[in-house]
């Protein structure tokens, strides 16, 4: 750690230790720690080389309180896998006692330390400092991350042995707390897999759909080992309510089982518990689907999981095959971009070439059909939905040749343009989604299979209208931009569907959250894949950004995509081969991997299907 206050002076006891592959470094301390009085910040170590990791060292002889406190923030950034070196800081029960696996706080800037003046004075053998802060986030127990807001404060006390006058950490919170530049430098977000348990193969289709359920794990502390182990622990509590596991309940790593490393032909060995020893073969390959999702973009790389459990072999499953045990919705290359042409009908264009002119799609909403100025693609491509250029009706219809349009499937009663419907959304169902903006009846409807009496969709916890629909290809989530007063919020919910015989379904957004609160006026959004989206918007008395985001509220560890002034729409592929696509003041544009923006040709509303 170091000063973050510019001008703050680095102390010499705070230090940890960088091995790297050529050599060892020694790491000066960086944490200001004053004995009483002001407060001083705690800044994050400066980023390092992947390859460096990160050790710090034991208290020294007769540190002094600052010392010590200064010296345990520090090791609570090191790549020390148990936290063996910050509890020698610690008094021998409190070390017992101390969890740092149940929270990580991530402030701003370091922890800031301020001596306590209403505290036992030092020379009586006692000793309290303050650590201080601006919460960014925080990560539970279940390594799901949440963004934070507010100031945090906790208070570490010290006491001093009476024989061999060291002292050491008493008392403290439970949890660690570190800077955000130490934070990204120690973890990395990892996507688990789950099932949809109101998808796929719950609803009677062949396969079962994986959503994925992101966490934080430790950068450089056998990540492949932490991520299998957490897969098996369940879903994240925020997930848990649509999805299902096909490990059955208390299954784990077998007992005595330290890291798992693939073999030199990439197949991972999991070694579970006997909870798994009756699992019949086709619940053992969804659960390999499982573990090879999840252990998809770690390295090294896994090509194979052979599970065994009970003394034998349950299953193997090669990633080539496991397209075949269970859908990930974001892995279907889209034949076609769409978008609406100057001539308001709807149009297509090979993604992945350079082509410019686009091609009427077959049916009545590329030829005869209404004026358009939104429209929705369904995710096999076979179905299409639009809404008016007055934005009053919405249109579903075949795209093939000969199609008929038939009547509009909905209309709104709002008075303007802008008080009428949203663009509209296909999920994995092939229902389509679509909010009415009428200030009289503002509502969020869903059409089953696109026709039919609309059924509204309750909305608990969404406080605003809504403003923009886009359902997860996982069939779980939803993103909606929701407007209240003169502020317009990015929301991921998750879809919850109750069905009984006979009757039409109830179907619910839970657990609203706002995945970029730093964004006050949010004017477009799209998902980018699993558990990402992109989004343009704007921060308060700042300028127009598009930046990818987590949805947890994490920022992914990608680059920002290249700065784009007077975006109105943009869309983007799960396939991260195809490009980002846009639509402002040039019209039609699109970012390729490793390029700037290209104009592709005029025209409004770009979506790649769903």
């Amino acid at each position: 750690m170091g000063a973050d206050r510019e001008g703050a002076r680095r102390r010499t006891p705070a230090r940890a230790v960088a091995y790297v592959a050529c050599g060892g470094v020694l790491l000066a301390g960086c944490a200001s720690m004053p004995d009483s009085g002001g407060l001083r910040g705690v800044e994050s170590t400066p980023r390092l080389d992947s390859q460096v990791r990160v050790f710090a060292m034991p208290p020294a002889e007769d540190a002094t309180p600052p010392q010590i406190v200064q010296g345990f923030l520090e090791a609570l950034t090191s790549d020390d896998p148990h936290y063996k070196t910050a509890r020698q800081y610690l008094t021998p029960e409190t070390a017992r006692t101390w969890r740092p696996e149940l929270s990580t706080t991530v402030l701003m800037d370091g922890p800031g330390a301020e001596a306590d003046s209403h505290a036992a004075r030092q020379d009586a053998g006692e000793f309290s400092f303050t650590l201080t802060g601006t919460k960014v986030a925080t990560v539970d127990a279940h390594q799901s991350y949440a963004p934070a807001t507010g100031p945090y404060g906790g208070t570490v006390h010290l006491k001093q042995d009476k024989k061999s006058k060291q002292w050491r950490i008493d008392a403290l919170p439970q949890g660690v707390v570190m800077g955000r530049t130490d934070f990204q430098r120690n973890y990395m977000s990892v996507s688990k897999y789950y099932f949809a348990s109101n998808t796929g193969a719950a609803r009677g289709n062949a396969e079962p759909m994986a959503v994925a359920d992101p966490v934080y794990v430790r950068k450089r502390v056998d990540p492949l080992t932490q991520i299998v182990r957490s897969l098996l622990d369940g879903p994240t509590s925020r997930l848990a309510p649509v999805v299902r596991t096909s490990f059955p309940a208390g299954t784990a790593l077998r007992e005595g089982v330290g890291s798992l490393t693939p073999d030199d032909r990439s197949r991972l060995t999991v070694p579970l518990n006997d909870r798994a020893a009756a699992v019949g073969r086709s619940r053992c390959e969804e659960m390999a689907a499982q573990l090879l999702f999840t252990l998809r973009n770690l390295t090294p790389a896994v090509e194979e999981i052979d599970l065994r459990a009970g003394g034998g072999s349950l299953c193997s499953l090669a990633e080539s095959r496991v397209e075949s045990v269970a859908s990930r919705g974001e892995t279907r290359h889209p034949d076609y971009l769409y978008f609406v042409d100057a001539e308001h009908r709807l149009v297509r264009i090979a993604p992945g070439s350079g082509a410019t002119k686009p091609d009427p799609v077959p049916g009545a909403l590329g030829a005869d059909g209404p004026d358009l100025r939104s429209v929705a693609v369904s995710r096999d491509e076979h179905t299409a939905a639009g809404v008016t250029l007055d934005g009053r009706a919405l249109y579903v219809g075949s795209m093939v040749l000969g199609g008929e349009l038939g009547e509009a499937v909905l209309t709104s009663g709002g008075g303007g343009e802008e008080d009428r419907l949203t663009a509209p959304s296909w999920d994995a169902q092939d229902d389509l989604w679509v909010a009415d903006r009428d200030p009289g009846n503002p509502r969020l409807l869903l059409l089953e299979g696109g026709r039919g009496e609309p059924l509204q969709v309750r909305t608990p916890g969404i406080d605003g209208r809504i403003q923009a629909v886009r359902v997860a290809a996982d069939g779980v989530r939803i993103a909606l931009v929701v407007e209240k007063g003169d502020k317009r919020s990015l929301v991921v919910g998750l879809i919850e569907r109750a069905e009984e015989p006979g009757r039409r379904p109830t179907v619910t957004v839970v657990e609203p959250r706002s995945v970029a609160p730093e964004l006050e006026q949010v004017t477009a959004m799209s998902w980018a894949g699993d558990s990402r989206l992109v989004v343009v918007g704007r921060e308060h008395g700042g300028v127009e950004q598009m930046r990818y985001v987590q949805v947890d509220g994490s920022t992914p560890d990608v680059p920002a995509p290249a700065a784009l002034t007077g975006v109105k729409d943009v869309t983007a592929s799960g396939d991260e081969r195809l490009p980002l696509v846009a639509y402002s003041v040039d019209g039609i544009v699109r970012l390729p991997s490793g390029a700037q923006w290209q104009k592709v040709t005029e025209g409004t509303a770009p979506v790649y299907p769903g």
